[in-house]
């Protein structure tokens, strides 16, 4: 993975608005296997050649949710980072994730609420500059007075 920015915690006092991170990855026939694998959907558009070719998609794709992973692993490594709690996520999908493409992931701050130590954040997945995935994230952040 190509980080931004170093692992770790940002703490909620230090977050600011419009505050971003991001992540890239390729996503590889072995991450849709893993997944299929530790999530249990094998789903023959993920795993299966043939069966895929006679989709709507016309091949084989990576599943939403290996995605959405990745706005996760910005989310706990990076902003907020380490010690962050997910609250909520909406996710909509917009166009596949394929074996080999380069995703690039980045979560950026819209709402802060200090008192309450939450952290609204936009989510977007993007391959090639087009996004394939966007969203929000509700978190609560970590914070040095507390944790």
């Amino acid at each position: 993975m190509l980080d931004n920015l170093p692992r770790g915690t940002i703490c909620i006092e230090d977050i600011e608005m419009g505050m971003s991170r991001h992540l890239r990855k390729v996503v590889t026939d072995e991450d849709i296997e893993m997944f299929a694998q530790v999530s249990t959907d094998r789903n023959p558009v993920h795993l299966d050649d043939d069966y895929a070719r006679d989709t709507i998609f016309q091949g084989r794709i990576a599943h939403g949710m290996l995605t959405a992973g990745l706005i996760s692993a910005v989310i706990g490594e990076q902003l907020p980072g380490h010690g962050t709690v997910y609250m909520g996520q909406s996710l909509k999908f917009l166009a596949p994730v394929r074996p080999g493409d380069m995703v690039y992931a980045e979560v950026k701050v819209i709402d802060i609420d200090m008192s309450r130590r939450r952290v609204k954040l936009d989510c977007h997945c993007a391959v090639d500059g087009k996004k394939v995935l966007v969203g929000e994230a509700m978190v609560l952040a970590p914070s040095r007075k507390f944790d």
